[in-house]
């Protein structure tokens, strides 16, 4: 590194220091607060409560503190329709753990089912203690699924005034660009704090260059702060002391603190490499419209963008090349004008055309939900009236497309009652699951125990593998889902598996 002088006497001696700046953030005045996702997580509407027959026991009051945080939700058992023990049976660790393992890019049917019991508030588990072990793990899935806005909320509401709670609300302030509120939180309790980096970075951000100038010199003195984070805050606090120097090279996976300080010293970073959540930054105006559009076909893959945010980020503009996803933005923004238009001739042309280009990004069930009701308005024929039935079945109005086409395998899936021998294997293993199988043995027992949140897991976990192809744990799933109430969840998950090509 060219410059050896200590950051602080560095600063003093530099007439340009950012030290006698009135607006020293001004590199970065773009971090401001600006929603990305909607809360409509797209919940499943009109499932019957899975608590059907089942007591719900009366709740002692108590505080956070006394019973641990892993209470904590965003939606009552009034709203997700399960019940308040939902968790009380099983192990937290074992809990944190299934809720680990389950992927983000899983059916859009299971993505719901998983929003709901992230968020839902229930009564903590066995051995919970104050270790918060299933809270964290539902805020880390949340993050990881690029569902922000709701990670934020459900670390408010359960306080962020613990190192690990704060830490991750930390990091997601920074993913979502609101860090002023982290930085203020963590002036007034510094023993909070993620690290130096941080401390350093909210230093100066509340104006105090030169403590936090000083703060980096006495971090380096012991050995307390890596190179890499060195070297960022050196260049976000006197930016003029490295002018001519060459870009940083980033050694390794980006955290949000580092990301944010390379954007700051502005060397911003490409996304589409990075975890998920950082595909946030790529939706503000500030980036390109194909970044916006890689960024929004990301999230809207694990629900975390809702599907009228991504039309929108589709329609804004009109492509100016041609190829791989400005194709796509054609096709699908000529399918728009003509539904809107209500021109069925003009959707009989344009549907196939946007339909594939949908199924090239795995986004099917995001359009049908935009589509599929208009889809069954329309005097479209033939092959095209077949594709809008089968696209509306995908959509909250599966039932009425059941009605709009032929009296085939999926419109009796649809209305719950699917043929009982089907010819294809896989429509086999599902009508199964209305036709006789049974919940598996352990998972029947686990029941009996009143283990229903860690069993909704299992089936979710089994339900993965079958959409992948293992035809016995699509059965398995889809009975457990249906007996403990799931079935509207289980009609989703039965046509997706068979509409679409989920073992890629």
């Amino acid at each position: 590194m060219a410059v050896k002088t200590p950051l602080f006497a560095a600063l003093l001696l530099s007439a340009s220091t950012a030290i006698a700046q009135d607006s020293p953030l001004s590199a970065i005045d773009w971090l401001n607060p600006t929603p990305t996702v909607t809360t409509d997580i797209g919940l499943p509407t009109g499932e019957p409560p899975v608590t059907s027959g089942i007591a719900i026991p009366s709740i002692d009051t108590t505080t956070l503190d006394q019973q641990g945080r892993d209470s904590v939700g965003l939606l009552p058992s009034s709203v997700t329709g399960l019940p308040a023990t939902l968790w009380s049976h099983s192990n937290a660790a074992g809990l944190a753990n299934q809720v680990a393992d389950l992927r983000p890019e899983v059916l859009p049917a299971m993505q719901a089912l998983l929003y709901t019991l992230l968020l839902a508030e229930a009564n903590v588990p066995a051995n919970a203690g104050d270790a918060n072990a299933l809270l964290l793990a539902r805020i880390d899935k949340l993050v990881e699924m690029g569902a922000l806005e709701q990670a934020a909320a459900l670390l408010e509401r359960a306080g962020p005034d613990t190192p690990d709670l704060f830490t991750r609300w930390f990091d997601v302030t920074l993913l979502m660009g609101q860090e002023d509120a982290a930085c203020e939180r963590l002036s007034a309790a510094p023993h909070l704090t993620p690290g130096y980096g941080a401390r350093i970075f909210c230093t100066a951000r509340n104006g105090d260059w030169r403590a936090a100038a000083l703060t980096l010199d006495t971090a380096n003195a012991l050995d307390l702060i890596d190179e890499e984070t060195d070297a960022l805050l050196l260049r976000f606090l006197d930016p003029e002391l490295f002018e001519g120097e060459p870009l940083l090279f980033a050694a390794s996976e980006p955290t949000p603190l580092k990301f944010r300080l390379y954007e700051a010293i502005g060397e911003g970073q490409t996304t589409a490499t990075l975890p998920r959540p950082f595909a946030h930054a790529d939706l503000r105006e500030t980036a390109g419209w194909k970044a916006q559009l890689d960024a929004a076909e990301r999230l809207a893959r694990t629900s975390a963008l809702h599907e009228n945010r991504l039309l929108g980020i589709y329609t804004e503009r009109q492509p100016a090349a041609s190829g791989m996803i400005w194709d796509r933005v054609g096709a699908l923004q000529a399918f728009d004008a003509a539904i809107t238009a209500r021109d069925a001739g003009a959707v009989a042309e344009t549907l196939p055309g946007a339909w594939a280009a949908m199924q090239q990004v795995h986004l099917e069930v995001p359009f049908a939900r935009l589509f599929g009701a208009d889809l069954l308005t329309l005097p479209l024929q033939g092959v095209t009236a077949r594709l809008a039935r089968d696209i509306a079945l995908l959509s909250a109005d599966y039932e009425r497309a059941a009605h709009a086409g032929p009296r085939d395998f999926l419109a009796g899936l649809a209305l719950g009652v699917p043929q009982r021998q089907p010819q294809d294997a896989t429509h086999r293993a599902i009508a199964d699951a209305w036709h006789g199988a049974g919940v598996p043995q352990e998972l029947s027992t686990m029941l009996a125990r009143g283990q229903l949140g860690e069993v909704i897991l299992r089936a979710m976990s089994l339900m993965d593998d079958g959409a992948a192809g293992d035809l016995g744990a699509l059965t398995e799933a889809l009975a457990t889902l249906r007996a403990v109430g799931l079935e509207d969840t289980a009609r989703r998950a039965a046509l997706q598996v068979a509409l679409l090509d989920t073992r890629g």
